[in-house]
């Protein structure tokens, strides 16, 4: 992965020192709340309803064992013992004590992590395949075209007050792990006729309150100019896009305004004026790819017989390796998820403990690193099918072993109304009840491939409105209700989800998803998917049982 040079490093101890000024200022009245507001937002740090929130950066959801353990020591000397990875590959702390936070980020600093341009109206945290150089359908490894782009918005000046925040997405495979259509710059990586490889570039997606899919602005990039091609929609959007009204200031709303074949002329109009300055040439790729070259794998790892002893001996193992570990380009090797579902626990949180025992893990299993998913999973990318047996009965140990990875209860779910001073109504709280009532494992995996997204306001961090199932809080006089949508999906044929009907009430919304699974166990055709139930039978017979219990 890639290792921060002397520039890097010296860059975020700055920032810690300039915000230990800002922070001490604020708290010696020197600075007003207003003054103090867009000081934090850039360094990461909200104020949410218990105590201030803080965001800290994992660039393209890559960590090594040691930054994992620093995690761990933040959450035990600075919060309260647990974390929350995020579906921007993020971790988010719930209650530090504002005049800690410097210090906190200090420690982070030791390990090349910071909280920079995690909030406030910037460019965001770039995400990427979490499969990235491992999966079987890869057409090149995204992460040196990431770390490329994550240095070329760092603290980027011409882009540090954006009309809203702004996310960009890679993806190196023909299958998108990485909602990269739902972003506001979604770039594929993709082969020409000729076989060259280059980039397929998208602007215009997004979710929040007014979900959108994103378009094709550039069927076919080269890869020296990535660079200049970002940059030059980025401008067009910090000169055109809305100001005067936040909900419409995204560049979605920029797009459909504007439509797509003028915004495409204004960004190539404004590309052949820069891009001969902006080239990324062969040697900074060359240079970039360096850092992601693949580990030392062990070539007789194929050769391993006691792997499919274990799965013929034990069925449990059987399943966790179904549903829990996916193959590996590398003969002998498999990637396996780590769930944060488990059935009694918050929908991606971990505790320092668990963090802690994950970094040995990661250090004797997987070359010492981890990588975070946007559904709120971890990923050990390269473990030996030797291994594996000896693997599950550690995660298993640490509750990190749920077998359930891309079924019902692997479930989005944002922090709600229990931690956000946004949200209209909790999720964690739901997602508890949804796992009580789906206890039966058997039937989870007989349903299969389900994904619920749950989101506790209209900003949708939970991505609800792609869920196959979607659920939204609203307030309804003062009272929890949610919308519920069928039908998204954030993958290659993205989809926004419909609203099935009214909301329902919070006491009602746990039996109106186990209708929906009724309604889906009784239509669907043999080896039938959800999301292809609903789209061949339509909305109706779910409405139907939905509303006539509700």
């Amino acid at each position: 992965m890639y290792q921060y040079n002397e520039q890097d490093q010296t860059l975020i101890e700055e920032r810690v020192t300039q915000f230990r000024g800002q922070t001490q200022r604020f708290l010696n009245g020197e600075l007003g709340p207003d003054e103090f507001r867009s000081l934090r937002l850039m360094n990461g740090l909200y104020v949410q309803t218990h105590a201030p929130m803080l965001r800290v950066a994992v660039p393209y959801g890559l960590l090594a064992s040691k930054q994992l353990r620093m995690l761990a020591k933040v959450a035990r000397d600075y919060d309260k013992g647990y974390c929350h990875f995020t579906t921007r590959q993020n971790v988010q702390y719930n209650w530090p004590a504002l005049e800690t936070v410097p210090d906190l980020l200090s420690e982070l600093a030791t390990v090349q992590m910071h909280a920079i341009q995690t909030s406030g109206n910037c460019l965001r945290n770039t995400t990427s395949d979490h499969l990235a150089g491992i999966c079987v359908d890869e057409i090149e490894d995204p992460r040196p075209y990431c770390e490329i782009i994550r240095q070329w918005t760092t603290l980027h000046p011409e882009f540090a007050f954006l009309p809203r925040k702004f996310k960009i997405a890679v993806s190196g495979s023909e299958h998108d792990r990485a909602a990269v259509q739902l972003h506001d710059i979604g770039v594929y990586l993709v082969k020409n006729a000729s076989g060259e490889i280059g980039f397929r570039v998208l602007a215009g997606g997004g979710l929040g309150r007014t979900p959108i899919i994103g378009q094709t602005v550039k069927p076919f990039l080269e890869k020296k100019h990535l660079l200049s091609y970002l940059e030059a929609i980025l401008r067009v959007y910090n000169l055109l896009g809305r100001r005067d009204n936040k909900y419409k200031a995204r560049i979605k709303i920029l797009v459909k305004e504007t439509g797509l074949e003028k915004f495409t002329a204004l960004v190539e109009e404004e590309w052949l004026r820069i891009r001969d300055n902006m080239l990324l040439d062969e040697d900074r790729i060359q240079s970039m790819k360096a850092h992601f070259t693949p580990p030392n794998y062990d070539p007789s790892a194929a050769s391993d017989t006691s792997f499919a002893g274990h799965l013929a001996a034990d069925e449990s193992f059987s399943k966790w390796v179904k549903y829990n570990t996916v193959e590996h380009k590398v003969a002998g090797y498999r990637a396996v998820f780590v769930s944060l579902k488990a059935p009694d626990s918050p929908p991606g949180d971990i505790t320092a403990d668990q963090l802690d025992a994950l970094a040995d893990i990661a250090d004797q299993y997987s070359f010492g690193e981890i990588r975070s998913t946007h559904r709120q999973n971890l990923v050990l990318a390269d473990i030996k099918f030797a291994d594996l047996y000896a693997l599950w009965q550690k995660l298993d140990a640490l509750k990190l072993a749920t077998p359930n990875i891309g079924t019902v209860t692997d479930m989005i779910c944002c922090p709600g109304l229990d931690f956000c001073s946004l949200a209209n109504a909790g999720s964690i709280g739901i997602a508890k009840e949804i796992n009580a009532a789906l206890d039966d494992m058997d039937y989870i995996h007989d349903i299969g491939d389900i994904k619920i997204n749950m989101s506790g306001c209209m900003n949708g961090c939970a991505h609800q409105s792609v869920g196959h199932i979607g659920i939204l809080g609203v307030d309804k006089k003062g009272e929890e209700w949610y919308q519920i949508t069928l039908g998204g999906s954030s993958e290659n044929e993205a989809a926004i989800g419909d609203r099935l009907g009214p909301s329902v009430a919070k006491d009602q919304i746990t039996s109106a998803i186990t209708s929906i699974l009724d309604v889906y166990v009784q239509q669907r055709l043999e080896d039938e998917a959800f999301l292809q139930t609903v789209n061949r039978v339509g909305l109706e017979p779910f409405r139907e049982k939905v509303y006539a219990n509700h």
